[in-house]
């Protein structure tokens, strides 16, 4: 019997509740899933990027209910430290920290040019310009922690900072944006996490239930 429950939406289109979701497996959390209806107004509004989340998604564990999935991350960091989802080393950890919450408040350009959609693909796509310095920010990210920690993970091992980043590794994939060497090697190993390869299956198993964000572009 799961211990906890965690609430989603969408696992095609909506990257917090996969960000929560991947943190719970990190942290070795067995969780219910309950998934809100994509056709209810609040749920099709965060999909659409036009309110933010206050839904999903959320963790209820040990009387408790948890919701932001920053929240979420330093929760289980401090419930389940042997999951070592905060890198052990006080710089690193720091580190960490900064880079997810950038993740968290930042990126709104990437985040509406390339909405997530694990079952499309657009080679060749055209990145509208005000979301390139977005883009290029998130490259400058993962070469310095890769370059400093080593790999394959952004701090050496899995952390925080992977479940952030994980849903940019698959709009990079969507829509067939150009990277170097080292940030194709990382989104590779993100993409065959055997968390992400589950997760990535189930969303493809997903009804098309929001035909505006399967528009061509």
């Amino acid at each position: 019997m799961a211990t906890a429950i965690l609430t989603i939406s969408s696992k095609n289109y909506s990257s917090w509740s996969l960000r929560g979701w991947l943190l719970c497996k990190m942290a070795g959390l067995d969780v219910e899933e309950r998934m809100l209806p994509v056709d209810d107004p609040s749920t099709r509004a965060e999909l659409l990027l036009l309110s933010p989340s206050f839904l999903v998604p959320c963790l209820e564990h040990e009387g408790l209910k948890i919701w932001d999935t920053l929240a979420i991350a330093e929760y289980l960091a401090e419930a389940r430290p042997k999951a070592a989802i905060l890198p052990s080393e006080r710089v690193a950890r720091a580190r960490c920290r900064s880079v997810s919450g950038e993740m968290h408040s930042g990126f709104y350009n990437l985040r509406s040019a390339l909405p997530m959609n694990l079952k499309a693909r657009y080679p060749g796509f055209k990145v509208w310009a005000g979301a390139r310095p977005d883009i290029d920010r998130v490259v400058a990210i993962w070469r310095e922690c890769l370059a400093t920690y080593g790999g394959p993970y952004l701090f050496g091992r899995l952390s925080m900072a992977d479940a952030m980043y994980a849903p940019v590794c698959t709009r990079f994939l969507t829509y067939d944006i150009t990277l170097d060497d080292a940030c194709r090697g990382y989104c590779r190993t993100i993409l065959e996490w055997p968390a992400m390869v589950a997760w990535v299956e189930a969303a493809k198993a997903e009804p098309d239930d929001l035909e505006e964000l399967d528009a061509e572009f």
